[in-house]
């Protein structure tokens, strides 16, 4: 079994190797086993509310949206909506489809002054196999990691 702390190392070094400009980036088995081990970590999905209607939520996740449905157009209201909901001193874990706009996502709150985002590599769907189809390679749905439709 690996610890809270080791996991959060290896995140953080996958920062510094890719030059992130926030805490670090974790697989989604380990941003699950973070937010069990980690009182007061924050999961915030920030897919758009038919991705979360259709395709699945997470549990316990904080649901603001990136870019808004319809359009995808960004979300002026995103870092407004975070600062209401999530502590700028929690442990904050941001996921989306695939871990693009989860990164973006991280990028504005460190930013904005949250001290300690990480990015859900994979994001909740993982990447296009060979079919161009998602679910199939990576992800947190793949992980077999709780979520449930809506």
């Amino acid at each position: 079994m690996t610890s809270l702390s080791e996991i959060l190392s290896l995140a953080r070094h996958r920062a510094e190797h890719t030059k992130l400009p926030y805490s670090g980036a974790t697989t989604p088995a380990e941003a699950y086993e973070i937010i069990q081990r980690a009182p007061g970590a924050r999961l915030v999905d920030v897919r758009t509310r038919a991705e979360l209607d259709w395709v699945g939520r997470i549990p316990g996740a904080v649901e603001i949206e990136w870019n808004t449905w319809p359009g995808g157009v960004p979300n002026p209201h995103f870092l407004t909506q975070l600062t209401r909901q999530v502590d700028q001193e929690a442990l904050v874990l941001f996921i989306c489809r695939s871990g693009a706009r989860s990164h973006n996502a991280a990028m504005a709150a460190a930013s904005a002054g949250y001290t300690a985002c990480y990015n859900v590599l994979e994001g909740f769907e993982g990447d296009l196999d060979a079919n161009g189809h998602r679910g199939a390679i990576g992800g947190w749905r793949h992980a077999n990691l709780p979520w449930q439709q809506s």
